[in-house]
């Protein structure tokens, strides 16, 4: 396609930027790290908070 100069696009923000780049800037990289911890830290405590809903559903008497 003429015209178009290879590019991608921040993770973060969406601007362009250089092919080789995954973020605009430091802020963007910061802010992506941060996302990134936090979704983690939900997953860990859904996959924690089953886990302990099988104990009880196994162990507890019926």
């Amino acid at each position: 396609m003429p015209g178009i100069v290879p590019h991608r696009h921040c993770l973060v923000c969406g601007k362009a930027i250089e092919p080789d780049k995954n973020f605009c800037s430091d802020d963007c990289k910061v802010a992506w790290e941060k996302e990134r911890k936090r979704q983690r830290n939900f997953s860990l405590m859904m996959l924690a908070l089953l886990m302990i809903l099988l104990f009880f559903i196994i162990f507890t008497p019926r």
